[in-house]
């Protein structure tokens, strides 16, 4: 979920809805918000030549948008084998249950609550469908349950709402926390540097064809926020609220409840390194 609109100097997308590499293709949820951008992206991954595909993010409960998952897939001449969440937001994982009694799929997730079936997801983990892998790596920090997926026969990966393709994506304290965001940054940092990732997949927005350049936005902005909510409480700003109208000014006030939950992760964050 984002927390705020695009913002200067973030590289830029374009909103796909259908083919975005060789081997994933967008389907848009009807979901569109100033939290959700443009909807929720469930992804459909496979190998080119394969009749099985996974599916990343079912999205909300809407049968309309599920059974045209299903559609597309068909239409590719292929059936769903697997289903996986980044995380368990609604926006992302309310229709999995209905997907996979639909599709007959097993739901495999970090979270043994969100799972369907008697496998779940581990950090590490290499996930083969049809000849497809993918690589689960752990992002926690948006939530403490994210998860990202790594493509690399695409050289891409699958953000969920850890990276999106527009804006910024907003801690959701104290479920998720700022440290931890931190470091899944720079995990997928290295994916750039060291194993060829170049396109962000994410949860919403348009794709990425810069992922390092995503990546090095992302921490700047982090570190831009961090100092602005430091200069903040060090002018005699103490509560959230007041602190999310000085450093979130420029935001349009619809997302200030999302700003205070990253406001609220990075004030925990400052003051558990006694910067604050």
């Amino acid at each position: 979920m984002s927390d705020a609109a695009s913002l200067p100097g973030q590289p830029r997308g374009e909103v796909v809805s259908g083919p975005a590499t060789a081997r994933a293709v967008n389907v848009l949820a009807p979901n569109a918000s100033a939290m959700t951008l443009d909807g929720t992206n469930t992804w459909i991954v496979a190998e080119p030549d394969a009749d099985l595909a996974v599916v990343i993010d079912p999205g909300p409960l809407d049968d309309g948008h599920l059974r045209a998952v299903i559609d597309a897939a068909a239409r590719a001449g292929r059936r769903i084998g697997l289903t996986l969440l980044t995380h368990g937001h609604a926006d992302h994982a309310e229709g999995a249950a209905r997907f996979a009694d639909l599709t007959r799929t097993k739901v495999r997730a970090l979270d043994p609550a969100l799972r369907l079936g008697d496998e779940g997801l581990s950090p590490g983990d290499v996930v083969t469908t049809g000849g497809l892998e993918l690589r689960v790596v752990p992002t926690p920090g948006h939530t403490a349950d994210s998860l990202s997926f790594h493509l690399p026969a695409d050289g891409a990966v699958l953000t969920g709402d850890t990276v999106l393709g527009r804006g910024t994506t907003m801690v959701a304290h104290p479920d998720g926390r700022l440290g931890d965001y931190l470091d899944s940054l720079r995990t997928l940092r290295s994916l750039t540097a060291d194993e060829g990732v170049h396109t962000v997949l994410p949860g919403h927005g348009p794709v990425l064809e810069d992922a390092q350049g995503a990546v090095e936005f992302y921490l700047a902005h982090r570190a831009h926020r961090l100092a602005q909510v430091e200069t903040a409480v060090e002018a005699g700003l103490r509560s959230p609220q007041d602190v999310v109208a000085r450093v979130y000014a420029e935001v349009d006030r619809s997302l200030w409840p999302a700003a205070e939950l990253s406001v609220r992760a990075q004030l925990a964050y400052l003051r558990e390194r006694g910067l604050i």
